[in-house]
C-alpha cells in the first residue's frame, strides 16, 4: 500500500477532512485507551521545542496503543553531519511513522521523500496543519458547522495563517486575513486557497485593515506577532502590529456571538489582551485540548 504523508493541509480533500473531523469528535466523545495502533512505534522529532505539540502527540500515541519515541535535536546525529535523508531511512527501519516539528518546509519534504513510513508535519515555517485540524474541530463544536462561517485572522501572515486559509477553503468557510503591509500570507498560499474556495463556496480575502477583516465575523483568531526565530524583530513588530491586537475594542466590530481563538502560547498584552483571552468568548483551551483528538484521528487514519 502506498504510504500517505500529511505535510500540508491541502493534501486532504474536503471529504477526507470531514471524515477526519468526524472521527476526532468520536474519539473525543469516547476517550480512553484503545488498541487501534497496538504494537506500533511512532517517532516524534522536535527540532523546535513545544508544550502542546509534544504532550498531545505523546499522550495520543499512547492512547492509541502505540509507543511514542520522542527525540530532540540533541538526541539525533543531524547536528553532527548526518543528512535528513539518512535519518529518515534509518528511522523507517524502526518505527511505523515519523512526526516532526522543524524549520523549513523543504527540510520536511526531503525527510518525507526519503522515508518509507508516513511523515506528519507537526509544524514547519510554512504550515501548521495539525493545529488547524484542531481549530476546525473547535469551530464546529462552538458554531455548529463550518461551511458558511466567517473566520477573521488578524496579525502576522505566518504558518498558522497559511494552514487556516487552506482549511477554511476546504471547509467552505469565508476567511479574511488582516495583516500589516509586507506581512501578508504568501501569494502562493493565497492563490491555492482561492482555487480551493472556488470549488467549495468559500471566499478568501487579504486586507491591511484589521477592522475590515473582523467586521461581523463569527470567529476571530490571532497568533504571536514574532514566531520562534524572529525574537530580534519583536520590538519592531510590537509597534507595527499594535492596531491588530485582539482587544475588546477590536471585538466590537465582530458578531455579537463571535468566539476568539489563539493557537498558544499567547504573548498576553501583545497580540491579545488578558480581558479577551480569559473572557467568555475565548475557546483557546478547547483548541489546545482538541490537538489531542484530531492528531489521534490523523495517526489512526494514516496507519490504517
Amino acid at each position: 500500500m502506498t504510504k500517505r504523508d500529511f505535510l500540508r493541509l491541502d493534501s486532504l480533500s474536503s471529504t477526507e477532512l470531514g471524515v477526519l473531523l468526524e472521527r476526532a469528535a468520536a474519539m473525543k466523545a469516547d476517550r480512553g485507551p484503545m488498541d487501534v495502533l497496538a504494537g506500533r512505534s511512532i517517532a516524534v522529532i522536535f527540532e523546535k521545542p513545544s508544550t502542546r505539540t509534544r504532550v498531545s502527540f505523546e499522550v495520543g500515541i499512547a492512547e492509541l496503543g502505540a509507543s511514542p519515541v520522542v527525540l530532540t535535536a540533541s538526541d539525533l546525529q543531524l547536528g553532527r553531519g548526518e543528512t535528513i535523508e539518512d535519518t529518515a531511512r534509518t528511522l523507517s527501519r524502526y518505527v511505523h511513522a515519523i512526526v516532526i516539528r522543524t524549520f523549513a518546509q523543504e527540510r520536511l519534504e526531503r525527510l518525507a521523500r526519503a522515508a518509507s513510513v508516513p511523515v506528519v508535519n507537526a509544524l514547519s515555517d510554512y504550515e501548521h496543519p495539525c493545529q488547524v485540524l484542531a481549530d476546525l474541530l473547535t469551530i464546529g463544536e462552538h458554531r455548529g458547522s463550518l461551511a458558511g462561517q466567517t473566520l477573521a485572522y488578524v496579525g502576522d501572515g505566518n504558518n498558522v495563517a497559511h494552514s487556516l486559509m487552506l482549511g477554511a477553503a476546504l471547509s467552505g468557510m469565508h476567511i479574511r486575513v488582516g495583516a500589516p503591509a509586507g506581512y501578508e500570507p504568501l501569494g502562493l498560499v493565497v492563490q491555492r486557497a482561492t482555487e480551493i474556495a472556488h470549488t467549495t463556496g468559500a471566499t478568501v480575502t487579504v486586507t491591511n485593515d484589521a477592522h475590515a477583516a473582523v467586521a461581523d465575523a463569527g470567529i476571530v483568531y490571532t497568533d504571536v506577532w514574532a514566531s520562534m526565530g524572529q525574537e530580534r524583530e519583536a520590538e519592531e513588530r510590537r509597534i507595527l502590529f499594535a492596531p491588530y491586537q485582539v482587544s475588546e475594542a477590536l471585538l466590537g466590530a465582530a458578531a455579537d456571538d463571535a468566539i476568539v481563538m489563539h493557537c498558544l502560547p499567547a504573548h498576553r498584552g501583545d497580540e491579545i489582551t488578558d480581558e479577551v483571552v480569559d473572557g467568555p468568548r475565548s475557546v483557546v483551551f478547547d483548541q489546545a485540548e482538541n490537538r489531542l483528538h484530531t492528531q489521534k484521528a490523523l495517526l489512526a487514519w494514516l496507519l490504517g
